[in-house]
């Protein structure tokens, strides 16, 4: 009796052994592929490429409280985060020179790395200073050439973007190769859409010059559409107060032109915009917003924004200062 109590013991816990070992093995097996992106743009797009009901795939977001890259500090646990990811995707620009140290101390030696700014290669354009805008001060002419970080505001550089990382997605999943594709393609309808909207907008209108008062990030999007502008400061610039000469140059510019709206970033204070129609003298000038994504929230990301619903506003601001 105690001889059968003992192999019964025996069977039971080697029945449980091999249940865990498989358990175990199924859980590794069915791990999800992390794909960790510093800002939201790249977010959405990953979210879109890989499906919302995707169980292979896990999309984050590192840069999710609001704050620009121009002024985010990444923490301990972002570099944690950054150092288990399977595909990290950032934007490779001055901004984000932090990530250099996050990827030397990286756990995971088959992480795929997404620079958006070497995916482009050749479309990558140095920031420029323009004719009115405010230089940075102190600038040193040796310094290295600063490049315009803000490539994904250009729908272009977005299809680019999104078919190199369906292929490096597709390298790592290889048995979702035909889901990741299919979702790309009809992503891909849809900034298609959009472009064909910005450029009709723009054939269809006589005036082509925009008047920024605020710092600049729209030259990707700009020059995909012929477009001309002023503006107060370059894209990356931490300059905050305009000059007198500066003012006084895009209210010339205002005047001349009698658009009928100056254009501000999202959360401007919009007192450089106000100060320019009022020098100006037009009072029925208004102030548009146009979206750069900068500060987009992952909350907002959940609650249904998206890449392309903002650019569909910017396309809406557009209409109204192009008339």
């Amino acid at each position: 009796m105690k001889k059968s109590f003992f192999i019964l013991l025996a069977g039971l816990l080697l029945f449980s052994l091999t249940s865990c070992t498989a358990k175990k093995s199924d859980n590794a097996n069915n791990r999800k592929v992390k794909i960790v992106c510093t800002i939201f743009p790249e977010y959405d797009w990953a979210q879109n490429i890989t499906g919302n009901e995707d169980d292979s795939t896990y999309v984050s977001l590192l840069v999710k409280n609001g704050v620009d890259l121009h002024s985010y500090q990444p923490s301990a646990t972002d570099f944690i985060t950054i150092s288990s990811a399977d595909i990290f995707m950032y934007v490779g620009g001055e901004s984000d020179a932090w990530v250099s140290k996050a990827l030397e101390n990286a756990n995971n030696p088959d992480m795929k790395v997404i620079n958006l700014m070497e995916v482009l290669k050749n479309r990558v354009k140095e920031e420029e200073i323009i004719e009115g805008m405010q230089a940075e001060e102190a600038e040193d002419s040796e310094e290295e050439i600063e490049y315009d970080e803000h490539v994904w505001l250009s729908l272009e550089n977005a299809r680019i973007i999104c078919q190199y990382f369906t292929d490096v997605l597709c390298l790592v999943l290889p048995e979702n190769a035909g889901l990741y594709k299919t979702n790309l393609q009809e992503y891909l309808k849809k900034i298609d859409a959009m472009d064909f909207s910005f450029r009709s907008v723009v054939e269809n209108s006589q005036n082509k010059t925009l008047i920024f008062c605020d710092r600049f990030p729209f030259r990707y999007f700009t020059e995909d559409y012929g477009l001309k502008y002023y503006a107060a400061f370059a894209g990356c610039s931490s300059e905050t107060e305009a000059s007198f000469e500066t003012v006084a140059f895009l209210s010339e510019k205002l005047k001349k032109s009698s658009a009928p709206a100056v254009l501000v970033l999202e959360n401007s204070d919009k007192k450089i915009a106000r100060t320019v129609i009022g020098n100006a003298k037009e009072p029925t000038c208004d102030i548009l917003t146009m979206d750069s994504m900068q500060s987009v929230t992952l909350r907002q990301a959940f609650a249904g924004v998206s890449y392309i619903n903002i650019m569909q506003k910017n396309l809406e601001t557009l209409q109204k200062v192009l008339k």
